[in-house]
C-alpha cells in the first residue's frame, strides 16, 4: 500500500494536509481520481510508498517543506513532523 496525501498551500506558504488515503501500490487510476476531485487552485498532492499516515507526513515535510522554513500542518490526524 501507498499513502496519498492531499492538501493545499496556504496564504503563509505552509503545506496544509486535508486528506489521507491508503491506495494500492501503483494504482494510478485511484490516485488520478482522488487528485482530480480537488478543486482548489493551490491544491497539492503526493503519494508515498509507506503504509502509515505518520510516515507519509514526515516524508512530505522532508521533501516539500523543510528546506523552505515553512510548516506542515496535518489537519487529518494532527501529527507533527520532526525537523531533522
Amino acid at each position: 500500500m501507498s499513502t496519498l496525501l492531499l492538501g493545499r498551500w496556504d496564504w503563509a506558504g505552509n503545506l496544509v494536509i486535508t486528506e489521507s488515503h491508503q491506495v494500492p501500490d501503483d494504482d494510478q487510476d485511484v490516485i488520478d481520481r482522488l487528485v482530480t476531485e480537488q478543486d482548489d487552485p493551490s491544491a497539492w498532492a503526493a503519494s508515498f510508498d509507506v503504509d502509515s499516515h505518520k510516515d507519509a507526513i514526515q516524508r512530505a515535510y522532508d521533501e516539500y517543506v523543510a528546506d523552505d522554513g515553512d510548516q506542515l500542518i496535518d489537519k487529518v490526524h494532527g501529527f507533527q513532523p520532526s525537523a531533522a
